[in-house]
């Protein structure tokens, strides 16, 4: 074969290469700008799976037309404030496995906290305070913030807590929340409304009220406040709204999801114990166990003062399985 005919087919080859590449690439650009639109088309029916490329759709949680906090309306036909609670609806949605996990503990600490609310006098809405500060978790602050509540060292003893290197009442859910019931009752007696005293708990009392004084107005959701505290109560609503319709929402959770409440009997413990382990597998448990039950246990030794009584829970006979 010639040099020319090899040329000749080269050219013929190529010609036919570039032709079906611009074919591809003019049904491309002419068939997404469709799949596009087809997705983004309000007109679609979202219940048909079938008109979506994708599973998992990504749309703006629905902010209820009426909203109250502990009784007071929330005025939604501000922009500023539906749009304030539409942005903390948004995070709580679609940061998943977070509120999946608290809507799974409210099972078994909200029948705790709840009775304490309402031997105080507290609206039921301020469970979900324990949420915004802690995801019903005794975790430690940057601040040094301790347990459900964050209470800081000063607040707890101030309230009569006992916290010491191996003694911390904060971690003590049924204590920390009679001192968060206290504050709260105090920040109500103060500002006049529970929407304030929420505030509060966020920002501090002092601190609130010298906001107040400065901007001239008792109406939080006018108020300018620091971000954390600007958004506090609005998650506590977007906390509210998704728990009082999961499904709603996206969360399929049922009854048997729940973690359940703790079972246990309580021992009066008037002497000290220098070894709490030992002290744990002679009860039948084990230090883990002890712990979980007894999370205000700091050490692994508990010295009791004259005339002092510690409260030690302890698993009901059956109500857990002991791994030996």
């Amino acid at each position: 074969m010639t040099s020319k005919k090899v040329i000749f087919i080269s050219l013929i080859i190529s010609f036919f290469i570039t032709a079906i590449a611009f074919a591809i690439y003019y049904y491309i650009d002419k068939k997404t700008p469709e799949v596009i639109t087809k997705i983004y088309d309000s007109e679609i029916n979202r219940t048909d799976k079938n008109d979506f490329p994708f599973q998992y759709v990504i749309e703006t949680p629905r902010v209820p037309e009426k909203l109250f906090f502990a009784g007071e309306r929330v005025p939604l036909e501000n922009f500023d404030v539906k749009e304030r609670i539409e942005r903390e609806l948004i995070s709580n949605t679609y940061w998943h496995s977070s509120t999946l996990l608290v809507l799974k503990r409210s099972g078994r600490w909200f029948p705790v906290i709840l009775p304490i609310l309402k031997k105080y006098g507290i609206p039921d809405d301020f469970k979900y305070l324990a949420i915004a500060e802690s995801n019903l978790e005794n975790v430690v602050s940057p601040a040094h913030a301790v347990g459900f509540w964050q209470l800081l060292k000063k607040t707890a003893i101030q309230y009569g807590l006992e916290v010491n290197s191996s003694v911390d009442e904060r971690y003590d859910v049924e204590k920390s929340t009679e001192v968060a019931c206290k504050y709260l009752l105090k920040a109500k007696k103060k500002f006049g409304t529970w929407t304030l005293a929420a505030a509060s708990y966020n920002i501090g009392i002092s601190n609130l009220a010298k906001q107040i004084k400065r901007q001239k107005t008792k109406i939080y959701y006018n108020m300018n406040l620091p971000d954390e505290t600007s958004r506090y109560l609005f998650r506590l609503l977007a906390i509210k709204t998704i728990f009082e319709n999961p499904p709603k929402y996206g969360f399929s959770i049922t009854k048997e999801d729940l973690y359940k409440p703790l079972e246990y009997d309580v021992i009066n413990v008037r002497k000290s114990i220098k070894d709490l382990g030992k002290y744990a597998n002679n009860l039948g448990i084990n230090y883990r166990t002890l712990k979980i039950y007894n999370p205000w246990l700091r050490d692994n030794y508990l010295k009791v003062k004259r005339g002092k009584i510690y409260h030690i829970k302890v698993p009901k006979p059956g109500s857990i399985v002991i791994i030996k």
